[in-house]
């Protein structure tokens, strides 16, 4: 089985990945943002980095879904590939910050891999306001993310709610982040573990 968290920069995918891996046993797979080579360089110089960025996650992401069907086990995943292909790499494309044959280059990889993977079983978006996601990204403090600006944030947001809106794949659970926390109230977490279980009971 495969559950995945996705949402913008700052919604608290990892952290919710975290807790319900915890509460279900499930086998957590995180975002490789430690031992990604190109992370700081892109958030210093976007237009330079941006195809090598999107092309390590697509790598990465393809890879991870690839060993979650292997596995045969129950994972949950924090951000999906289809968030790279359709939220982030699109974004920087229309931002000027990926030019065409890049794009067009990325695209055609994303659509070849789509090809062999399959959808989560489930899918968990957190939904969250701007000045939500700006107070939790300083509150985590990585220097890398103190250049990311409102209006980038903005755009993804819009892309992600473009997506949601078209989410099609799988079975969908959106979760509103702004008014709970998961983090420091039992009460917010029960409430989504519920959820869940609720969504998944016609899994099986």
């Amino acid at each position: 089985m495969h559950i995945a968290v996705a949402g913008n920069i700052g919604s608290g995918k990892t952290t919710l990945t975290q807790l319900l891996s915890k509460h279900f046993k499930w086998e957590p797979h995180y975002e490789d943002v430690v031992d990604n080579p190109y992370l700081e360089d892109f958030y210093h110089q976007m237009e330079r980095w941006s195809f090598n960025l999107q092309i390590y996650f697509l790598n990465s992401r393809f890879r991870q879904v690839m060993q979650i069907r292997q596995s045969g086990k129950k994972i949950i995943q924090d951000r999906t590939i289809y968030e790279d292909a359709h939220i982030f790499a699109p974004n920087l494309h229309a931002m000027g910050l990926m030019t065409n044959r890049d794009f067009q280059n990325y695209t055609s990889l994303f659509e070849l891999m789509e090809t062999m993977v399959q959808p989560p079983d489930l899918l968990i978006y957190l939904r969250s306001s701007i000045p939500n996601l700006v107070g939790q990204i300083h509150k985590r403090g990585r220097d890398y993310e103190n250049s990311i600006s409102i209006d980038y944030l903005s755009r993804l947001n819009e892309r992600y709610e473009a997506w949601i809106q078209s989410y099609t794949k799988g079975k969908l659970l959106v979760i509103d982040v702004d008014n709970i926390n998961f983090v420091d109230n039992p009460e917010d977490l029960g409430n989504i573990i519920n959820r869940i279980d609720a969504e998944l009971n016609g899994l099986f």
